[in-house]
């Protein structure tokens, strides 16, 4: 194709055309401005003062999480040295005074009317003295004989002492919870007080001759040591009762203190034990004169007696402790005129008044 159409090819050349120009590069990139590479002072100096800003805020953020974890440590572990002083020990130390409370009711519902209200003794043996509470009556023996009851500590099959942990593979009544608390309530010290909690209100409960709140404390004396060479308290106490472990009979009671005979057509006074209790509050005998008391223990399995204490709590005569459903006659010696007490010693809460005169 050519410009000059019916001419000679070789006068037939292509028509000339202007040269092209080529584009400005200004339309395809950005302006000079554009590609500097420094920084004007004033970016500069925004960029140096919000990275200070930030390396600031990160220092202070560091100073507070250590002051705040430091502070922490200190308020949940306490002070090295210093006991007591931390969250933690405060916090373990209000738990163990609420399970001795609490224990203290367990024990006061299932073990007082054998080992007395305050650890005495009486069908069962001694708890609160400190020969035994020293080392014997530790936190392991005390859970192996509320599993296994009466014959861990002696052996007899046929103890009064029966299993209480419901973990056992007999069930006893009390649970686990149960259990931690009557321990600590066991091995609770003797200068710590504590508040009789009412079970059912979960209230201090009010002493009626006071008027003021119910308190107690441990048994355990925390400085008392044996002397030097004692003698081990034996892990069966019948020895110390001069008994028979508690599997039988008196469960090695004291004897009954001897009286003088009864002439014929004597004062017999007739008293009888039911669902743990009198069931008489008051009896009357004659001054100077040796009586009788036919007692019938009318609770089956549940250790019953009488015993005759004066106005200061000490004891005149104790009748035979023994399992019902049986019966015994003691045989009381001659009481001066004067008011008395009887008492169940097992169950100190059955009480009345012997009048004499």
């Amino acid at each position: 194709m050519t410009d000059q159409p019916g001419q000679p090819p070789e006068q037939r050349l292509p028509a000339e055309r202007p040269p092209a120009q080529p584009v400005p590069a200004e339309r395809f990139s950005a302006p000079p401005s554009a590609h500097k590479s420094s920084l004007t002072p004033e970016r500069a100096v925004r960029i140096v003062r919000a990275s200070a800003s930030s390396r600031a805020a990160g220092f202070l953020a560091v100073i507070f999480v250590a002051i705040f974890i430091s502070a922490y440590y200190f308020y949940e572990l306490g002070i090295p040295g210093v006991e007591g002083s931390g969250r933690q020990a405060a916090e373990t130390e209000d738990q163990q005074v609420t399970s001795v409370e609490r224990g203290y009711n367990v024990y006061q519902a299932n073990c007082a009317r054998c080992h007395g209200a305050n650890g005495e003794g009486g069908i069962g043996p001694v708890l609160n003295e400190q020969v035994k509470l020293y080392d014997h009556l530790n936190e392991e023996y005390l859970r192996n004989i509320l599993f296994v009851g009466g014959r861990y500590a002696c052996g007899n099959a046929s103890s009064l002492m029966p299993i209480w942990d419901n973990r056992a593979p007999v069930p006893g009544p009390l649970n686990y919870q149960q259990i931690d608390d009557l321990v600590a309530y066991l091995r609770a010290t003797s200068d710590s007080t504590f508040t009789a909690i009412d079970p059912e209100f979960l209230t201090p409960v009010i002493d009626p001759a006071t008027g003021e709140e119910k308190t107690f404390t441990g048994w355990r004396d925390p400085l008392w040591t044996p002397a030097p060479g004692a003698t081990p308290f034996p892990a069966c106490w019948a020895d110390a009762f001069g008994g028979d472990g508690g599997g039988g009979g008196d469960g090695g009671a004291a004897s009954p203190s001897p009286g003088a005979s009864v002439e014929p057509g004597g004062v017999v006074l007739t008293i009888a034990a039911q669902n743990i209790a009198f069931d008489t509050d008051a009896l009357e005998a004659p001054a100077d004169q040796p009586f009788q008391i036919a007692f019938a223990n009318n609770d089956p399995g549940i250790p019953h007696n009488v015993e005759i204490r004066d106005s200061n709590g000490q004891s005149l005569y104790k009748g035979e402790i023994f399992n019902g459903v049986d019966t015994r006659t003691y045989e009381v010696p001659a009481l001066p005129a004067g008011t008395y007490q009887f008492i169940c010693t097992v169950h100190p809460n059955m009480v009345g008044t012997l009048t004499v005169k």
